[in-house]
């Protein structure tokens, strides 16, 4: 990269845009939403969007594996420690170690995407899996133990951070909304591996050994493909409108990533299509860097309401505490099986990716406000059937039936894939990286929050109570989506800046 002396001012990059007619071009399609169909192929497509994914499905493996891992530890017989022995502190850290990491991943991630980028940043992350998960694997007492989930759980923090941005970014905008919603599959597919592989291990000596180690080789694969991937053209362009680089030199290579990521359909185009992301960049006012302040400004702020305050009620409404009851109302209703709380999880897994699969199929044709309005209202009146069945109609256990499997399955079309898609459409590119780092940091903040707070509360005001608090939570993100949260369908991230903001 050219030194800092050689690099062209903001004011010389939109001359040269406008001496070759393409920030007219560009200014037209922001203000009218009327673009160009881009050129893609779908094989190219895949590999920039599966990497990346990689990491969501560690991240649901871990969800699935720790449940099993926990009962296989605390075995007399079965663990092959001497320190089974374990507190209820102590279940508590191994238990949320990861997600104590990921919140510490999401702070670190505040400056980490724009410096580094978000193909490094991922590739870090995949390192910090692998010497998460082996450290856990191999580890020779309690201390270590919950170190290495720490260092695995600041890989799921980069890793949730740097994954939607780089899909986002480098996906065509016809089926962005899909990739990035699928995802939240692989984050389900994650989770039913994990209660899978648990439940293979769960049985053996020193099980949870194996149920953490063999993460390894996807850990391995992730990274090997991000380093083969090239980085995101986006990100290389605002480093150019920014004056971070040789601005030839880095329009160069985001021609040659996208050509990459979209395969042989787009080579000719390649240059033209650079040259209208730079000249929309330019017309939007990416070229100064964002401040600390900044970010609580004008659209700035308008982006962070929208991404923090969907994510932040996508953990708050109830998500954890109806899975929690999951086993018992099954086992209620008549389902022999239920009993066991791994079947369950299998059970309302695969559920769950049916209906993920569902919301990936339509979100680019229906759209994100159809999805959320819909799948939230289902919510609503799955929370208050919940409610009434623990209060009033203890006798009617196909009340509660219908109100998990409409829970779930509305959770799963709506905040469970477009929370994530939401986050890393809205924010602007230069706020992009530390504004996606804040909105992770409230998900696992508020994931948190409601674990530590349900059986307190469960205590409290009972399990009726309860789940009509979650339903008047639901009512109010109801009004949050509607008033708050626009369309962002078939709209160019540049497109989404400029009229959505």
């Amino acid at each position: 990269m050219a030194s800092e002396l050689e690099q062209p001012t903001h004011s010389s990059l939109a001359k040269e845009a406008m001496s070759s007619g393409e920030i007219g071009s560009a200014r037209e399609p922001l203000l009218n939403g009327v673009h160009d169909s881009e050129s893609y192929s779908i094989s190219a497509a895949i590999l920039p969007f599966l990497f990346p994914a990689l990491g969501g499905l560690l991240y649901g493996y871990d969800i699935g594996a720790t449940s099993a891992a926990a009962i296989s530890i605390e075995s007399p017989t079965l663990s092959g420690v001497s320190w089974y022995k374990l507190s209820s502190i102590e279940i508590g850290l191994f238990t949320s170690g990861s997600l104590y990491g990921a919140l510490i991943g999401s702070v670190l991630a505040f400056n980490v995407a724009d410096f580094f980028g978000r193909r490094r940043e991922l590739m870090l992350a995949a390192l910090l899996y692998l010497v998460g998960a082996l450290v856990t694997a191999l580890a020779p007492n309690f201390t270590v133990l919950v170190l290495g989930r720490l260092v695995f759980g600041i890989g799921i923090g980069l890793a949730m951070h740097a994954a939607p941005m780089y899909i986002a970014e480098t996906a065509p905008t016809p089926i962005r909304g899909q990739l990035i919603s699928l995802k939240e599959f692989f984050i389900v597919l994650g989770m039913v591996a994990g209660y899978g592989i648990g439940s293979l291990f769960v049985d053996t000596v020193a099980g949870w050994r194996y149920m953490f180690g063999v993460s390894s080789p996807m850990v391995i694969i992730m990274g090997l493909g991000m380093w083969w991937l090239p980085p995101s053209p986006r990100w290389l362009l605002l480093r150019a409108i920014q004056g971070k680089g040789d601005v030839q030199n880095l329009k160069d290579i985001a021609i040659r990533s996208l050509c990459r990521l979209r395969g042989q359909a787009i080579h000719d185009s390649a240059p033209q299509q650079v040259d209208e992301i730079l000249a929309e960049l330019s017309y939007i006012g990416e070229e100064k860097e964002v401040t600390f302040g900044e970010m609580f400004q004008g659209k700035c702020l308008k982006a962070l309401w929208i991404g923090a305050g969907l994510v932040l009620f996508q953990q708050i409404t109830g998500q954890p505490s109806v899975l929690y009851y999951a086993a018992s109302i099954l086992q209620s209703a008549g389902f022999s099986g239920a009993s066991d709380a791994t079947r369950v999880s299998i059970l309302l897994g695969f559920f769950k990716l049916i209906m993920t699969g569902v919301a990936v199929a339509i979100v680019d044709r229906l759209g994100r406000r159809p999805l959320l309005i819909g799948g939230v209202s289902g919510m609503v009146i799955s929370l208050f059937l919940l409610g009434s069945y623990y209060i009033f109609l203890d006798n009617a256990a196909f009340v509660a039936v219908v109100g998990l499997l409409l829970y779930v399955g509305c959770y799963q079309i709506s905040f469970g894939p477009i929370g994530w898609l939401m986050i890393a459409e809205i924010f602007p590119l230069r706020l992009r990286g530390r504004g996606l780092s804040i909105a992770v940091l409230v998900n696992f903040g508020a994931n948190a929050l409601v674990t530590f707070s349900f059986s307190p509360l469960k205590a409290l005001v009972g399990a009726g109570i309860l789940f009509y608090i979650f339903c008047a939570i639901a009512v109010a993100s109801l009004v949050f989506i509607y008033f708050v949260i626009p369309e962002t369908k078939g709209l160019t991230l540049e497109e989404i800046e400029a009229k959505c903001l």
